[in-house]
């Protein structure tokens, strides 16, 4: 194949691209008596400049390369043309020209694609008017090994993106109401980056797509938990989380943990890429509004794209939201400098601590205050690190504790002994005195042993267990059961023993 003919194509991408982005998201309101006939002339015309074009770029691949840009070329003029008609005529809907652009957008990407496999020089396609993810500073300071953080499946996300108004709408979300929520998952990102990126590394995912995920479901929260269920970072329901292997260890549910979940979740992408023959924005609105609602909508393949109307139109407004908002998010990720963004310069390294003294999160969390010049302190970054531990639960010493490497230093320094050490401490025993002085419920009567049952439940801790039943202490529960610290490990439909309350 000539390289001419790929150049055409290549032009032709950007003029799909340009067309596509500017697109409304909704018909336009027009005054005026809609004429039918028209209108559905209009529509008429559409499908056959695309059928025109698709055959244009059979021809190129046949070898009629003088042939296939001519018809390219006058598929793409009369499309134009026929777009202009539509936007100015009461009645014509616009979104069936956006689901036109973005599906001849795809076709000739893929057509470039294959191409350029035949053994010439790569075409570099433009995307989205835009430059290539390259030029981003965040991009150029990586690594070669970690491009893949622009890639999906060996495509650029720029080629992949289609800036329409959905998505400047969800651009501009970003940039204002939710621009604290934005800042708020980078920084807790940065802090787990290291375990939740090396998934996606090795399932050939973008970063930014994860990270455009995780900013719209938890905001980096691992302990998040919808009304509906879903929890963890990547807010995975617990039916589909078994699915992907994220069960319970221990009593733990794993759909807490970081690194687990962005494994299960870059499977999950990765499967339905498959389904969806690699369109990304049905397969994120299957992961928000149901694979098999997508699939009955689009069916399988993803020839037809999501900003269809006839997907678009019927989809719950949450999934319409949702879509547009991780693809913004993700591509933020990518070119902050773009928007008049700065995300925080963090140490997201990984380190660790053993603890010298007995302590809980919340204590460390008071003794290492603001270190490190982090004025929203570091209970969070505890948290999402150590999912598996209560906030409240005392922790013996030798207890190994995962947390950023700014922190060793600053735990030897402030939270073994001194002034922030015992007002930690102290602070600790009134929150334990309030609790432990909580009146009970109810009354339960004891067996002869002064007990009664409890069966744990699946995300269960003992710390979480002495809460809800008000009537011990984790120390209390631990020893009746014979659980050793410091994990206390407890798993799902163990039955426990507890005191017995007595009603004040």
């Amino acid at each position: 194949m000539s390289c001419s003919i790929r150049l055409f194509i290549v032009a032709a991408c950007t003029f799909l691209v340009a067309c596509a982005a500017g697109q409304p998201r909704a018909p336009a309101t027009r005054s005026g008596k809609v004429d039918e006939a028209a209108v559905n002339a209009l529509y008429a015309q559409l499908d056959a400049e695309s059928r025109r074009y698709e055959a244009a770029l059979a021809l190129g691949r046949s070898g009629e390369a003088v042939r296939a840009q001519d018809e390219v070329k006058a598929a793409l003029n009369d499309l134009q043309a026929t777009s202009a008609r539509c936007d100015a005529l009461p009645g014509c809907d616009a979104n069936r020209f956006l689901s036109a652009y973005d599906h001849l957008l795809r076709l000739g990407i893929a057509y470039v694609a294959g191409e350029a496999g035949e053994g010439d020089a790569p075409v570099a396609e433009a995307g989205a008017g835009m430059t290539a993810d390259e030029e981003s500073p965040l991009i150029a300071s990586l690594p070669a090994m970690e491009r893949t953080i622009t890639l999906l499946k060996g495509r650029e996300l720029s080629e992949i993106l289609t800036l329409n108004d959905a998505v400047k709408a969800g651009l501009e979300q970003w940039l204002t109401q939710y621009r604290p929520n934005l800042v708020n998952t980078y920084v807790n990102y940065q802090y787990m980056r290291y375990r939740m990126w090396p998934e996606y590394h090795k399932a050939g995912l973008p970063e930014a797509l994860l990270f455009g995920i995780m900013a719209k479901e938890s905001g980096g929260r691992v302990h998040a938990v919808s009304r509906a269920g879903a929890s963890g970072p990547l807010q995975f329901m617990y039916a589909t989380g078994r699915r992907f292997g994220l069960n319970s260890s221990g009593g733990f549910d794993l759909r807490f943990d970081p690194g687990m979940s962005a494994r299960a979740n870059a499977a999950y992408i990765n499967e339905q890429l498959a389904i969806f023959n690699g369109n990304l924005e049905l397969v994120l609105g299957a992961y928000n509004g149901g694979e098999g609602r997508m699939q009955r909508l689009a069916g399988r393949g993803g020839k037809t794209s999501f900003w269809d109307p006839s997907i678009y139109s019927v989809l719950p407004s949450e999934t319409r939201d949702y879509v547009p908002m991780v693809l913004a998010a993700a591509w933020l990720f990518l070119h902050p400098e773009r928007y008049n963004l700065e995300f925080p310069k963090l140490d997201g390294r990984p380190g660790s601590i053993e603890l010298t003294h007995p302590a809980t999160l919340t204590e460390l969390t008071v003794c290492l205050g603001s270190e490190g010049g982090v004025p929203e302190g570091w209970f969070r970054a505890l948290r999402n690190l150590n999912p598996a531990l209560d906030p409240q639960l005392k922790l013996a010493v030798g207890t190994r504790l995962e947390v950023p490497a700014q922190l060793e230093a600053a735990y030897a320094r402030s939270c073994g002994t001194g002034t922030w050490a015992s007002l930690a401490r102290d602070l600790s025993a009134a929150t334990t005195v309030i609790s432990a002085t909580k009146p009970a419920t109810r009354t339960v009567a004891g067996g002869a042993s002064g007990s009664r049952s409890y069966k744990v439940r699946t995300g269960d801790n003992l710390g979480a267990i002495a809460r809800r039943t008000q009537c011990a202490s984790v120390g209390e529960i631990a020893r009746l059961n014979g659980i050793r610290p410091p994990h206390y490990s407890i798993r799902a439909g163990q039955m426990l023993k507890l005191p017995a309350c007595t009603a004040r």
